[in-house]
C-alpha cells in the first residue's frame, strides 16, 4: 500500500504521522514545495499551478490515494487536482472539522490563518454545520510561518495572541490550518491559561483525513502490522529527505524512525 500526501510545507506531517500509525505497513510518499511556499498568500490561480505539480510528482510515485494535507490547497485547488487525477488515483481534500465541533453543541473557535478566517470558503462552513451555534472566528497571524521554522519563540507569541481572541468560556477548539496541529501542547497550555483550566476539547483534521483516505481505497486501520512502510520524500518535484525543521516535531520524528529528542536535531536559531 502506497498513500501520498502533500502541501507546501510541513502541514502534511500530522496527517501523515496519523496514517503510519494507523497502517505501519503503508510506504507514504511526502510531496512538498519549499521552492515556492508559503502558498497563502499566492493568487488561487498561481496556488493552483504550484499545487498541481506537487501533486503530478506524487501521482509519479503512483500512489493508490492522494491526501491533500493543506486547508488553503484544497480550498483553491481541489477540483483541479481532481480532475488531473482522478480517477486513476483519489485525492481527499482536508477540510476544517466545523462539524464535529458543532455537534457537541458548545461554544466553538476555529483557529485559521487570517486569509481562511473570515472567508466565504469559512462561513460557509459555518453556515452549513454550526448554524445556532456560538462560534468565534480567530485569525492567527504568523503561527504558520513560525510552525513551519520549528521557531519556538514565534510560536508561543502566535499562540498566545489567538489565545487572547478566545473566549474564555470556549469549549470546543477547532484547529483550521493543517501546522496547527504540530504544536497542540502549546496551544492547549496558553488556552488553559485562558480558561482558568476550564475542560475544552481539540477537533483536527489528521485522523480524520487519514481515514478517509483508507476507506476510498478499501483498507481499513490494522494498527498492529509490522512497522515495514517506506518514507519517500519530494521537494518541488526532487527526490530528498525530511528537512531540519520537521524534527522539531514527534511526528516528524516518528517518521524518520528517530528517537532522539528535538534539540538533537534543530539547528540553533531553531531552538
Amino acid at each position: 500500500m502506497k498513500i501520498a500526501l502533500m502541501d507546501s510545507g510541513i502541514g502534511l506531517l500530522a496527517a501523515a504521522a496519523a496514517m503510519r500509525r494507523l497502517r505501519p505497513d503503508a510506504d507514504l510518499v511526502l510531496s512538498s514545495d519549499p521552492d515556492g511556499m508559503p502558498w497563502g498568500p499566492r493568487t488561487p490561480a498561481d496556488l493552483t499551478e504550484r499545487a498541481l505539480g506537487v501533486a503530478r510528482a506524487a501521482a509519479g510515485q503512483r500512489p493508490e490515494a492522494l491526501i491533500v494535507a493543506c486547508n488553503t490547497a484544497s480550498v483553491h485547488a481541489l477540483p483541479t487536482l481532481r480532475a488531473a487525477l482522478e480517477p486513476v488515483i483519489p485525492v481527499i481534500g482536508t477540510v476544517p472539522a466545523i462539524k464535529p465541533a458543532a455537534a457537541a453543541g458548545g461554544r466553538v473557535a476555529i483557529w485559521a490563518t487570517p486569509a481562511t478566517t473570515g472567508s466565504p470558503y469559512q462561513r460557509g462552513l459555518i453556515r452549513d454545520f454550526a448554524a445556532g451555534v456560538p462560534v468565534t472566528e480567530v485569525p492567527c497571524p504568523g503561527l504558520a510561518d513560525a510552525v513551519e521554522a520549528a521557531d519556538e519563540t514565534a510560536v508561543a507569541a502566535a499562540v498566545a495572541a489567538a489565545a487572547a481572541l478566545t473566549p474564555a468560556d470556549v469549549t470546543d477548539v477547532v484547529l483550521g490550518c493543517t501546522h496547527y496541529e504540530l504544536v497542540e501542547e502549546p496551544i492547549r497550555a496558553a488556552l488553559a491559561e485562558r480558561t482558568g483550566g476550564g475542560t475544552f476539547t481539540f477537533h483536527g483534521s489528521a485522523e480524520p483525513v487519514a481515514l478517509q483516505a483508507l476507506r476510498r481505497i478499501g483498507a481499513a486501520p490494522e494498527p498492529d502490522l509490522p512497522a515495514t512502510g517506506t518514507l519517500t520524500v519530494l521537494l518541488s518535484g526532487r527526490e530528498g529527505a525530511l528537512l531540519p525543521p520537521a524534527f522539531g516535531y514527534a511526528e516528524g520524528r516518528l517518521l524518520a524512525g528517530a528517537e532522539l529528542p528535538a534539540e538533537d536535531y534543530l539547528p540553533s536559531a531553531s531552538r
